[in-house]
């Protein structure tokens, strides 16, 4: 069995065509059907499900293809290792995070870089279930999402900070006139929210629910920077979480204003696999944390915000 053909399936597994899979592994389609034919006739069982194009796996290639994932990651960790030994840590850390902590991932990453100036970063935003699924699959080193909401599965979890929430109205706007507002009158107002496959959102509506209230937004999205575009450009509101206001403060000609602490409020944390091997970088990473006082950066930018508006 070769890595190579090992990477042939996974990936097959990404992209779904035998061509553009070939294209990936820079090979042509027929050496990487006779690979993945090798693998089966090594293995002795029947892997690719095919007809006149790439149907899927069969039972028995899921579980191949899973311990090729596995396999791959832990040859990546070892040449990870390796570059450490030979010339500092170096690759790419690969972060998935939900849109409510993306603007805060700066906070890790831009101590990480000055500590190992050879490392890159590619971050990208994504739904916290695809996280967990992304992470298993071996295609993140780690992620940023809520860690006691939606189920994580077996990962390794390090806290970040609890979100607090804040209504973003326009300055000049009925709502705006008082230093403090109640969920249901939030509710009540036209707003622009993330969208429900959004974990943040589903949090705001159980806690509207809580207030006996429903909210009806004008404006759905699944980006940060939307919500902020509408709520200037159409004169609507929004809810959100704390951390926005460090990485993107409060929009010219509007108000933020503490909402009430809800019963229950939710952490962000980092989650790392808890099922296979874990990078040298995603370790690099989690030591950032305990130097890095990520509650105390994001209250004092509250602090300020709100001070400058008055």
């Amino acid at each position: 069995m070769l890595l190579r053909q090992l990477e042939y399936l996974t990936a097959l597994a990404r992209v779904s065509h035998f061509g553009h899979a070939a294209e990936a592994c820079h090979v042509t389609q027929p050496a990487l059907s006779a690979g993945i034919r090798k693998l089966e006739a090594e293995l002795g069982v029947q892997i690719v499900q095919r007809g006149q194009r790439f149907e899927g796996f069969t039972r028995e290639g899921e579980a191949v293809l899973h311990w090729a994932q596995r396999m791959l990651a832990e040859r990546e960790a070892l040449d990870q290792a390796i570059s450490g030994m030979r010339a500092g840590l170096s690759g790419v850390m690969r972060i998935g995070a939900i849109p409510t902590a993306l603007g805060v991932a700066s906070l890790l990453t831009a101590p990480m870089r000055k500590q190992h100036p050879k490392v890159q970063f590619s971050l990208q935003s994504m739904s916290s279930r695809d996280i967990v699924t992304r992470l298993n699959d071996f295609e993140i080193d780690v992620g940023m999402t809520y860690i006691d909401g939606d189920p994580l599965g077996r990962v390794r979890v390090v806290p970040l900070y609890r979100e607090r929430y804040l209504f973003l109205t326009p300055r000049d706007g009925e709502l705006a006139q008082d230093d403090a507002i109640s969920w249901a009158a939030a509710a009540s107002a036209p707003l622009c929210l993330l969208t429900p496959v959004m974990q943040n959102r589903r949090i705001l509506d159980g806690f509207f629910a809580e207030a006996g209230a429903e909210a009806r937004p004008v404006v759905e999205t699944d980006t940060i920077s939307a919500i902020y575009a509408h709520v200037a450009a159409m004169r609507l509101s929004s809810v959100i979480p704390h951390a926005w206001l460090y990485g993107f403060g409060v929009p010219p000609g509007m108000r933020a204003i503490p909402l009430p602490q809800p019963k229950r409020s939710y952490q962000v944390g980092l989650v790392l696999t808890g099922g296979g091997p874990e990078s040298l970088l995603a370790r690099a990473l989690v030591s950032q944390v305990r130097d890095v006082d990520m509650p105390g950066v994001l209250d004092r930018a509250v602090t300020q915000q709100l001070s400058e508006q008055r």
